[in-house]
């Protein structure tokens, strides 16, 4: 082996005389590593990818909702994005999700596969924050109501228990209710549709939605 020198061999020399405390660390031990990361999880906290070697970035509450909103709408639908973030906020609120918003945006499987880590344009980013202000501060899209539920417009599904309210930003959002013999559909939230043609409790979504109707 050839020796060591310069500045180098003082670097690789500190880190072999580190090696045993390393390996003799409790901290280092899979179950800690595991436990922590469930307690993170746990606490709603998001961690994110940022380069490589396990290194992580932290994400604001209002970074989270920007992202859901910018990955799972249309971005030249205000309405739409509205709608995204009053559903993450209505999640939030149910007390059947984390009591975060990082933690209902990064639960697995709900939102869009890298909705915390992928890249964004900046030049819709101010606009869409604005958005999320205005969300943090209070404001709802009326005609999402409670709803926790959305997906993209154009795909039908046969459970009985969806019940659309909205159609905005590619998504048609909807309640989960007790399963009846009819079931809404997410066009008849559109705005073409005829108040005089809905059912009772489609009248008021639709009422809801548009402001018309009742």
């Amino acid at each position: 082996m050839l020796p060591l020198t310069g500045r180098s061999s003082a670097r690789k020399r500190r880190f072999l005389l580190r090696l045993p405390t390393f390996a003799s660390s409790k901290f280092l031990n899979v179950a800690t590593v595991v436990g922590t990361l469930a307690t993170l999880a746990l606490t709603g906290c998001a961690l994110a990818p940022f380069g490589g070697f396990g290194r992580f970035r932290h994400l604001s509450e209002k970074e989270c909702l920007v992202r859901a909103m910018y990955f799972e709408s249309n971005r030249s639908s205000d309405e739409g994005l509205l709608a995204v973030g009053t559903v993450v906020m209505n999640r939030l609120e149910s007390g059947a999700y984390p009591h975060t918003i990082c933690g209902v945006v990064g639960q697995p499987g709900q939102f869009a596969a890298g909705v915390l880590d992928s890249p964004m344009l900046d030049l819709e980013r101010p606009r869409i924050e604005q958005i999320a202000d205005a969300i943090l501060a209070g404001q709802r899209h009326p005609g999402v109501g409670r709803a926790m539920f959305f997906h993209t417009t154009g795909l039908s599904f046969p459970y009985r228990n969806m019940h659309y309210v909205l159609v905005a930003g590619g998504n048609a959002f909807y309640e989960k209710v007790p399963s009846y013999n009819e079931t809404s559909s997410p066009t008849a939230m559109g705005t073409d549709a005829d108040p005089s043609e809905l059912a009772g409790s489609e009248r008021l979504s639709f009422f809801l939605a548009t402001g018309e109707g009742l």
